[in-house]
């Protein structure tokens, strides 16, 4: 049976998410930006926490943790290369482990590029993503520490699940990446009408977050640095997709 996933705003921007299996009663955390809303959120549905997964070591993706944990002891789970400056673990993983929260596993992709370390937690059988700040709606993660081939290629491993995927990422950024990727991809229509239904949706107070991982696939620039169309307006015509993605990183950073 699928995980009921529920999402959680917390600070001025930030997202996290809880996993829950009704048959179990296991519910997982991932990401803990500020505990008071999480808190609320296991509180009034009446769940205890089992398990805590860090996509990353930013404060403002694990400063809630130990306020949450003295509540809602849990199993922390984090990345391997990451856990000198994570939280404590209680188990360290990398890419291709994998580990059950009730009966939906999950699988672990290292999504290095917005920092050395990061990670994306993948459960097949729910269809959901939780991709920290690696693959956003409508955008990525600054490369504060990886390079952008590195980026690339992490950005590649989480196209390659099916289209169906529902990304959950970090932030609600996806207005300011919208204008951005007009700029980049000016003649899609696939995002020129996202593009209304996020500003529809932000007016009436509405997340944006999680999106489809097909939507971002057809609207994402920073996944679609093999298109022709956006190799054309940027006149990289035949290049290296490395080299296209790694000038829209750099445009999105003066932007």
């Amino acid at each position: 049976m699928p995980l009921e996933i529920v999402t959680i705003p917390c600070l001025s921007d930030n997202y996290a998410f809880l996993a829950h299996d009704p048959v179990s009663g296991e519910t997982a955390l991932i990401d803990a930006p500020e505990a008071a809303p999480i808190l609320a959120a296991l509180e009034s549905r009446g769940w205890q926490l089992s398990h805590a997964l860090l996509t990353h070591h930013h404060p403002d993706h694990v400063d809630g943790l130990f306020d949450i944990l003295a509540k809602h002891p849990a199993r922390v789970i984090g990345a391997k290369a990451d856990e000198h400056r994570l939280p404590e673990l209680d188990q360290a993983v990398a890419e291709g482990d994998t580990f059950y929260i009730g009966g939906d596993l999950v699988e672990v992709l290292d999504v290095s590029g917005h920092t050395i370390g990061h990670i994306a937690f993948h459960m097949p059988e729910t269809g959901a993503a939780f991709t920290g700040d690696s693959l956003m709606a409508l955008g990525c993660g600054r490369l504060f520490e990886g390079k952008p081939a590195q980026m690339w290629a992490s950005l590649g491993k989480l196209a390659a699940l099916p289209d169906e995927t529902i990304v959950c990422s970090g932030h609600e950024y996806t207005q300011s990446n919208a204008k951005f990727a007009l700029t980049i991809d000016p003649d899609n229509a696939a995002l020129q009408d996202r593009v209304a239904d996020i500003n529809r949706a932000r007016a009436a107070g509405e997340p944006t977050v999680p999106s489809v991982l097909a939507l971002e696939k057809a609207t994402n620039p920073f996944l679609r640095a093999a298109d022709p169309a956006i190799q054309a307006h940027l006149g990289m015509e035949n290049a290296d997709p490395t080299s296209v993605f790694a000038e829209i990183r750099a445009r999105k950073d003066r932007f």
